[in-house]
Order: structure tokens, then sequence, then C-alpha cells
């Protein structure tokens, strides 16, 4: 089974995650579409990644939102249509399945689609979309799937948008004596297999994107795109620290002990205000070249 998130996991990342992704990148995007652009979000989970790039291409716009889980994707129309409301934006639900939010520059039509992602890109409709995107998803995946999903974009010449790819570079402060074991215990977690058919590329993910990518004539744009978790975020900060330790646990069994103490401490310094962190990602845009 393919690895999935909790969603108020989702909800407390998505403002570290809109502060991080590079709005140039997200521009160039918007700029690279046609006027009413179609995007497949790939693993949308609550629909963070629209309410952030939709404001880029700043038009009409339609998105399907992709997730093995339904109740992501019922969450997901729930948080869209709440978060148009409280801007002062209408919302209307012409269908079961289907969301409109008006906004002053066009509407966009919101659609779900429930599907495993371990299956794409046989089971996407790339026949119908200007654009695949996704966020904090590539360094889950297998290094196959990027190949195949390289190829099938390639075959339309769409745009593939990857951002918050992890990157590996990462470290909390104050130094602690158990940091390099977790970090150690959390990079073996990253790479083991998380359903997509092979080894999860993890912090692999920013390189064998381009590769695949350019392989197949695209252009590779890359921008950094870090989490900076401060002092006053402690609520991050303990998720994170304690996401960190049980990844660790799984991989170091035999040093579980000092791993256990590692979460503590970390713990207390993020209640009392103590702890921040920097977490490294990269965010990709792929660009397909003129034809020959």
């Amino acid at each position: 089974m393919a690895e999935s998130f909790d969603g108020d996991w989702l909800d407390l990342r998505e403002p570290f995650d809109a502060a991080a992704r590079d709005a140039g990148l997200a521009a160039r995007l918007a700029a690279a579409l046609p006027a009413r652009p179609r995007i497949l979000d790939l693993g949308a989970g609550t629909g963070s990644l629209l309410r952030w790039l939709g404001h880029f291409m700043g038009r009409a716009q339609a998105w399907t939102l992709v997730d093995a889980d339904a109740g992501l994707i019922e969450r997901a129309f729930d948080t869209i249509a709440e978060r148009a409301a409280d801007v002062g934006w209408g919302v209307t639900f012409p269908g079961k399945r289907t969301l409109l939010v008006h906004s002053p520059h066009g509407a966009w039509r919101v659609e779900g689609l429930v599907a495993d992602l371990r299956e794409a890109p046989d089971n996407l409709p790339l026949h119908a979309v200007d654009a695949v995107v996704n966020t904090a998803l590539c360094d889950l995946v297998s290094e196959a799937w990027v190949e195949r999903m390289a190829a099938a974009c390639a075959a339309r010449r769409l745009p593939f948008y990857a951002a918050l790819n992890v990157t590996g570079r990462e470290r909390f402060w104050p130094p602690h004596p158990g940091d390099a074991l977790v970090a150690r215990g959390f990079a073996r977690d990253q790479r083991r297999d998380k359903g997509f058919g092979g080894v999860a590329l993890g912090a692999k993910a920013p390189a064998t994107i381009g590769a695949a990518f350019a392989a197949q004539g695209y252009e590779v744009l890359r921008a950094p795109s870090d989490w900076v978790i401060l002092r006053r975020d402690w609520r991050m900060a303990l998720e994170l620290a304690e996401g960190h330790a049980a990844a660790a646990r799984a991989q170091e069994r035999r040093l579980e002990g000092r791993i256990a103490r590692w979460a503590v401490d970390r713990a207390t310094q993020a209640r009392d205000l103590r702890l921040s962190a920097r977490v490294g990602h990269a965010d990709l845009l792929c660009l397909p070249g003129n034809p020959a």
C-alpha cells in the first residue's frame, strides 16, 4: 500500500509549504499555460497546492485533485470552499463532485479523482489536462515511477511541476548529541519502499526528476524551497521532531533508547520555544522543449 498522510498534518504544514515554494517557478509555469489552464494535481491531499498556485494563474482555471484517499478529497473541497468564503469569493456546487470558486479573475473549477498513484500514469487523464503538478510527492516514489511519468508527459508535451522535494539537508537548533543518529535513521527511512514499485527516492528526487525529464528533451528549472521553522512555531517543530524520531526508531532499533531521549529533549525544547529547524527542499519545473 502506498504511503498516506493525516489531514491534520497536511493542514499544519500548509503555511510552511506556502512560504517555502518558489514564486518564480510558479510564475514561469503560469506563463507557459493556455488562457484557461487545466491542471492535474497528484497526491493533492487537502488541496493546499491549488490554494497557493491558483493565485499565480490569475485567471479562470480547472483543477483535478487526485488522491487515493477519498476522505482527503472531501476535506479539500470543504477547505477550498471555506477559504474562498473567508475572502469574499462566491462558491457554487454544480455537481456532487464539482466545485466552482468564483474569483475576481475568473472561475476556478475543481473536481476530484480517487486514484491509486502506484498505477500512474496509466490511470490518469493526461489527454484532458495542460499540466501535471504535485507537492511533497516525488521523494516518496521510485525512479521507475518518475521515468514513466516523464515519458507520459513528453508524449503530450505537458509541463511537470514538482514542489517541495526533500534534499537531505536539514538541521535542528540548538545542536544535540543525538542529531547524527536521528538524521541517519530518518534518511534510511526516506529510502524505504513507500509502495511505488521500488526504493523511494528520498533526497535523490530532485536529481532523478531532472535527469528523467531532461532525457525527454525538457528544460529543467530548479529552485530551493526550504522549510524555515522558527522557535515560535513550536507545534510544527514538535511534530517535525516527533516524526523524525519515529522514522529513526523504525530503522535504528538497537539504538532506540538514545533516539527516545533525543525525542524527549526536543519535545521539551519545542514547548519551551527553544527549538528551531531548517529542512531542505527543492522545487522543479520541467517545460517541454521546442518540437523538432
